[in-house]
Parts: structure tokens; C-alpha cells; sequence
């Protein structure tokens, strides 16, 4: 009987052995430069899918903030082979960074068509102080539900969970 302990005992120890080892390789592998730079990149796009989506419909679909933050939380976990929050952090704040980008670029574009200039030379007249009271001005009470959803997601998809 106090062999069987014995046994059952290294053979626990043997398993979470393993499984220190396979998450100290996993952690050697992560990289959260790439999957920053990867959320960022996927940030950009879907700022901008968003707001020609936007502009072409006349209307603004919450629901593309949460494909802000599937796309930037999941280039964030492909890039970054991320295990420790740290990762979900990242691509979370990218994914709140990238829905603010893509309301502003909405009015960007609705601006430029309506004004007959083009979209880089009112990109380029941006001041923060501008940016700031565009948000303000544009912003809906509903923006902080799609925006926390959209952060969830991309906090939720950007690292591996270890058990």
C-alpha cells in the first residue's frame, strides 16, 4: 500500500513536472513586441473597415467594435504566443485605442466628403486638442458598452490561459 502512494505520488510530481516545463517553454516563446505590433496593425484595419462601413451605410454599427477587439485580440495571441495576462492588457488597450480610431476616422471621411478635401489633409490638420473635442462632440452613451465589450473580447483572446 505505501508503494502505491509512492508511485502515485512521483507520478503526480512526473505530471506537474511537465506541465512547469511545457509552460516555462511556452513563456520562453512569448514575445509581446510582435503582439503589439500585431494588435496595433489589426487595430488599423479595423478602424478603417469600420468607418467605411460606417460612412457607406450612414449608420454606426456598435457591434463593429466588438470586431475591432476579436481582430486585435487575436493578432495580439497569433503574434505574441502570449501565456501571462500581460498580453490581454496589451490588446485590450490596443482594442480600446483602435474603436476610438475608428470613430474618429467616421468623421474623418464624413468630413473630407463633405468638405470635397481629402482624407490625409484633415488627418494631417489633427491637433490632440481637435481629436479630443471630436470625441467628445461624437460620443454616445451606448459607445461604453460596445467599447467594454470590445476590450473583453480582446483582453479575453489575446493570451493562452494556462490551468
Amino acid at each position: 500500500m505505501e508503494q502505491q502512494n509512492r508511485t502515485r505520488e512521483e507520478a503526480i510530481g512526473t505530471v506537474s513536472g511537465m506541465e512547469e516545463r511545457k509552460l516555462q517553454e511556452a513563456r520562453d516563446n512569448q514575445n509581446l513586441s510582435m503582439g503589439a505590433v500585431g494588435g496595433i496593425a489589426a487595430a488599423v484595419v479595423g478602424a478603417i473597415v469600420w468607418a467605411v462601413i460606417t460612412v457607406v451605410t450612414g449608420y454606426q454599427i456598435g457591434w463593429m467594435a466588438i470586431g475591432v477587439g476579436f481582430l486585435v485580440g487575436y493578432a495580439v495571441k497569433l503574434l505574441g504566443k502570449g501565456v501571462d495576462p500581460v498580453f490581454g492588457y496589451a490588446g485590450a488597450a490596443i482594442a480600446l485605442a483602435g474603436c476610438l480610431a475608428g470613430n474618429l476616422l467616421t468623421v474623418v471621411i464624413m468630413v473630407s466628403r463633405q468638405e470635397n478635401l481629402e482624407i490625409m489633409t484633415l488627418l494631417s490638420r489633427l491637433t490632440p486638442g481637435l481629436t479630443v473635442d471630436i470625441m467628445k462632440e461624437t460620443f454616445q452613451p451606448m459607445d461604453v458598452l460596445f467599447y467594454g465589450l470590445a476590450v473583453y473580447e480582446a483582453y479575453k483572446i489575446s493570451f493562452t490561459k494556462q490551468q
